[in-house]
């Protein structure tokens, strides 16, 4: 008698592990019953963090037509900032670059110092402003200057022949430009570094400002804490107001908001949304936000530093959710490697 085949008998069939490979080269660790395979059910892929390669900071992050658009700082010494790179993505997870899509041979007055773009469209063109040089007293030239193109990607061309905002108002240094175009179609310009910020009312072909009731151009609407990066953006009737706050090459950078009932303020600080996780990365700050259109559905697009780096130029741009509760304040943000899950428009 063969005793082996008696015992094997006795034996119930274990859940054995297999090995299975797509045509494509990916394989997954699934278990078998017996010679029938239940694979185990497909995770979708993330964008993980960051979400494209290279030294990138103060992101810009837009929704035009069916794209999402990414326009961040080259993070590198001062000297070498002297262009831009934009990149597009169809579901926030695959991004696509366009280098150079703006750079000093276009711009005449700028040769340094590129830092912080806003992009806003209008009337089938796209508006890039920027800042340029670090100018430190109204005797340089430099500020916050505009280009414009027909697509998204560029070529971005000089659009004032000047900085169109060249010196300093209200202490705020010209650097850090963000476009708000609220619910009645006026756009605004929120600026500032050097902890001031201030709003303007910009004219409708983006070429100067127009003033306020109060007969005013600048207005100043600093909050406690503010340092720099300013985003300004409307939920529900409410204006919510962010900005960056601590020393950017710093572990400690971080983004922080206020509400108010219109653009101008005045602007109640709530408190910090988004910091360094010693387990993940530091220095997380200077972001954008995007709302996906028609879904109450928004993400935040910010650059940090990874663990281990010490360059303060050596930061990567990143994207997770941003979630708010039933009293409309916003949740603090959980920074992950992973990103965020496909979101097609």
């Amino acid at each position: 008698m063969n005793t082996n085949v008696i015992l094997s008998s006795l034996i119930p069939l274990v859940r054995r592990p297999a090995l299975l490979c797509t045509l494509g080269g990916s394989c997954l660790l699934t278990l078998a019953q017996g010679t029938h395979a239940q694979p185990a059910p497909l995770t979708p892929p993330t964008s993980g963090n960051p979400i494209f390669q290279g030294w990138y900071a103060d992101p810009e992050a837009k929704v035009f037509g069916h794209e999402y658009w990414v326009y961040p700082t080259y993070s590198a010494p001062y000297g070498q900032q002297t262009f831009f790179d934009g990149f597009s993505s169809p579901d926030l997870v695959h991004w696509t670059p366009h280098r150079h899509i703006l750079d000093t041979n276009t711009v005449p007055w700028a040769h340094r110092a590129m830092w912080a773009p806003a992009v806003a469209e209008r009337d089938g063109h796209y508006y890039f402003f920027f800042a340029a040089n670090d100018i430190q007293n109204d005797h340089e030239v430099g500020g916050i200057g505009v280009a414009v193109a027909d697509h998204p990607e560029g070529p971005f061309k000089d659009y004032l022949g000047k900085p169109l905002i060249g010196q300093f108002h209200n202490g705020a240094q010209p650097i850090d430009p963000f476009v708000f175009r609220d619910h009645d179609g006026q756009s605004y310009l929120t600026y500032g570094g050097w902890g001031h910020c201030n709003i303007c009312r910009l004219k409708a072909d983006f070429t100067g400002f127009e003033p306020f009731a109060d007969g005013t151009l600048f207005k100043e609407i600093t909050p406690t804490g503010y340092v720099e990066g300013s985003v300004l953006f409307r939920r529900n009737g409410k204006y919510y107001f962010m900005w960056s706050e601590g020393g950017w090459t710093g572990p400690d950078y971080s983004v922080a908001y206020a509400i108010a009932d219109s653009p101008a303020g005045p602007y109640e600080r709530i408190g910090k949304i988004l910091q360094q996780d010693p387990k993940v990365a530091t220095g997380a700050g200077h972001h954008s936000v995007i709302k996906v259109p028609g879904k109450e559905e928004y993400y935040i697009v910010y650059h940090r530093r990874p663990l281990g780096e010490t360059d303060g130029n050596h930061r990567v741009t990143c994207i997770d959710r941003m979630e708010f509760d039933g009293q409309g304040l916003i949740k603090p943000v959980k920074i992950t490697f992973e990103g965020v899950a496909p979101v097609p428009l």
